[in-house]
């Protein structure tokens, strides 16, 4: 896509041109939010944007979104295509190597972090007038686990939501304006995750995004996003950044509940009759 872009920038006109650049420069990331904030980025109009998608070959946007997440799933979120990479030797030894590459991943994670979106996600978290559920992918799943396994200890009404087919028609059946839909979508991104978080906006549940920094494409309809770096030393990325920040929300969360906490705490603690 970077390729076809670069090709086509001198065929198009001036306020084309401004998206592309837009686009160039926070490649991917900037195309999978939404014609709207992709316009205002580039400083043109919406349908600017639609009219560049249409010179680069694609039908709509969402074809030319469907590219990019094809794009970054396979070409740039593939073991298999990093191997060449990061699959080698290391000079410095695996041990030292990754030890830098978690310690810098974790640094330009907090550094970029949003506050005010991690602040309201811990709010939404401890409304006791709220139910939580939590979901994720293949591998942000055991992460998404992690979190309800915490929660559960510091209050009720949340449950963690697997990947089987009832688990999450049932939770989409109950879903109301009072549920959190706290949702893991990490690189590769798939479209169950996708239409599974716009079904549970749709019945008034306010989704929250945990993602990686070329953030999901549940991004745009998510009212809470919250992104970290993934990048690590080896073809595998990396969720260690994920389980740090999941660890820094039920640190949050437990500071916040306070004696509400405490108090569940012991009752789980009690030694039964």
């Amino acid at each position: 896509m970077r390729k076809l872009l670069m090709a086509t920038l001198d065929e198009l006109s001036n306020s084309e041109r401004k998206v592309g650049r837009a686009l160039l420069a926070q490649y991917p990331t900037a195309g999978l939010t939404t014609v709207v904030d992709l316009a205002s980025a580039a400083s043109v109009s919406p349908p600017t944007v639609v009219r560049f998608v249409t010179r680069l070959g694609f039908p709509g946007f969402p074809a030319f979104q469907r590219a990019l997440v094809h794009e970054l799933n396979g070409e740039l979120g593939s073991p298999l295509k990093q191997y060449p990479e990061k699959g080698g030797p290391s000079e410095e030894g695996v041990l030292t190597e990754t030890h830098q590459a978690f310690a810098a991943m974790l640094s330009a994670s907090y550094d970029e972090l949003p506050e005010s979106e991690f602040a309201k996600l811990v709010k939404l978290l401890c409304d006791p007038g709220r139910e939580v559920r939590v979901a994720g992918g293949r591998f942000s799943g055991s992460v998404s686990e992690y979190l309800v396994a915490h929660l559960r200890l510091l209050r009720s009404g949340v449950h963690h939501v697997s990947n089987d087919d009832l688990d999450r028609r049932t939770t989409i059946a109950d879903a109301s304006g009072s549920t959190v839909f706290v949702i893991y979508d990490y690189r590769r991104y798939t479209e169950q995750n996708l239409g599974f978080a716009e079904r549970m906006a749709a019945r008034g549940a306010t989704v929250c995004l945990m993602t990686d920094n070329w953030l999901s494409p549940i991004a745009k309809i998510a009212r809470v996003v919250l992104p970290t770096r993934v990048d690590s030393a080896s073809p595998f990325d990396s969720l260690v950044a994920s389980m740090a920040l999941t660890e820094s929300i039920v640190a949050a969360v437990a500071a916040e509940l306070g004696e509400a906490g405490v108090k569940r705490l012991e009752l789980l603690e009690e030694s039964p009759e």
